[in-house]
């Protein structure tokens, strides 16, 4: 009796870890080619699509804080700073770096980390340049909007949905 209740045990086991092995898998990628968010590959329209978002974000924001006459020229420089610059580092190629030795991969992370901080200093100056010509209530509507944004992490919740959360 205390045989087959082993033999019925370790039947229904196998038969459990044969079903989880039946689960659909998900295609691999080809050999040779990198996952689509690796090549960097979010469709045709993304640059427009963001281009899209972020003249609506700063109209929104222009409305919200009530952008003088006077303070039109600032604006727009400030507007013309946020753009992506046109040397924009790219995400590291998958590709490129699959034929780097590590430290010719840590080298150019370096690099491409060197040139996303100096694009982030040139923003952040602009940002200060812009803040100083408003008013103290348009500052305080600057802060909350720039702040909500950080916490949130834009539309997402940050970076993936990692960002900081309040409450």
């Amino acid at each position: 009796m205390n045989t087959s209740k082993t033999l019925l045990a370790a039947a229904l086991a196998a038969t459990l870890a044969a079903g989880a092995f039946a689960q659909a898998q998900p295609m691999p990628p080809q050999p040779g080619q990198p996952p689509m968010m690796m090549r960097g590959d979010h469709g045709p329209d993304r640059a427009r699509m963001m281009q899209e978002r972020m003249a609506r974000r700063q109209a929104e924001l222009k409305a919200k804080l009530q952008i003088t006459p006077a303070q039109e020229g600032a604006w727009n420089a400030w507007t013309q700073a946020m753009r992506p610059a046109a040397n924009r580092p790219q995400r590291p190629n998958f590709v490129e770096f699959a034929r780097m030795t590590t430290p010719q991969r840590i080298d150019r992370m370096r690099e491409l980390r060197n040139q996303r901080n100096a694009e982030q200093d040139r923003r952040g100056e602009a940002t200060k340049a812009f803040y100083s010509q408003l008013s103290p209530a348009q500052q305080k509507v600057f802060d909350e909007q720039s702040f909500e944004r950080f916490g949130r992490g834009g539309e997402r919740g940050g970076h993936h949905g990692r960002g900081m959360h309040r409450g």
